[in-house]
């Protein structure tokens, strides 16, 4: 068997070429999560999160490609690969929040779990060396990391995703309180357009749990949202996606 070439190794994923020409394999790894802001997480290895964000990745995916919303997402081959687009990937982060919760809790005040009068869209620039800080329209399109009419295009995007993922989320007791995405561009012929990219999972989703859970305290009923244990599987689970035979037990992905 001829041995793929690797094109990227990041830390939750590896990209190798793919079949056909403008395409990749992306394959799950189980350890790490993205460096990148706005995200800190506990889940540094776990047996089989990389299995789960493949199943979830596709089941997302797949449904915005259904909403008429466009994906790099092709189909999943295996346990942990699928086949996707190659696309020029914007060099940002892009986050919606819905809630207040970590960063924007902390620097202006708003108690943590605060519906936000409308979603809020975020920039932050790709790139470790620099924490990847955030950034605004005007820095963008000076620097030419994208133009005013791929940022309009970003932000209309993002926000039916954050619809769609929105309502999936609630439609199994989920709260999303914030999320981040990439974007890249793809040419068809002359014309080119963006896509959503990299991956949906619970790596880059603040996620809260809507269901009651039993206070140990009184033993009554608690239904205010909060972090779901175990959401990789718990989620999985939810949306009808699990697979057999993956255990495991990490925390949720955060956004700052």
């Amino acid at each position: 068997m001829a041995r793929r070439k690797k094109v990227y190794e990041g830390k939750t994923k590896i990209l190798y070429d793919g079949p056909e020409p403008g395409t990749l394999i992306q394959y799950f790894k189980d350890e790490g999560i993205s460096s990148e802001a706005p995200v800190t997480s506990e889940a540094k290895g776990t047996e089989g999160k990389g299995v789960l964000n493949n199943r979830l990745s596709e089941f997302f995916m797949t449904g915005l490609n259904s909403v008429g919303v466009p994906t790099h997402f092709i189909k999943r081959l295996n346990m942990r690969e699928q086949l996707v687009r190659m696309a020029e990937i914007l060099p940002l982060e892009v986050v919606v929040r819905n809630f207040a919760a970590g960063e924007l809790s902390t620097k202006l005040g708003i108690p943590e779990g605060t519906a936000l009068p409308r979603p809020i869209v975020e920039y932050y620039y790709k790139d470790d060396r620099l924490s990847s800080p955030m950034v605004a329209e005007e820095h963008i399109v000076a620097f030419g990391w994208a133009s005013q009419q791929d940022l309009d295009d970003v932000v209309l995007l993002a926000l039916r995703v954050n619809d769609f993922l929105s309502g999936v989320m609630m439609g199994v007791g989920v709260r999303l309180a914030d999320f981040r995405i990439e974007f890249g561009r793809v040419w068809e012929g002359d014309y080119m357009r963006l896509i959503v990219a990299d991956e949906i999972s619970p790596d880059n989703c603040r996620l809260w749990d809507m269901r009651p859970v039993i206070d140990r305290g009184d033993g009554q009923p608690v239904a205010e949202p909060g972090p779901m244990a175990d959401v990789y599987t718990e989620l999985a689970r939810r949306l009808g996606v699990l697979p057999t035979n993956v255990t495991h037990s990490p925390k949720p992905t955060l956004i700052n």
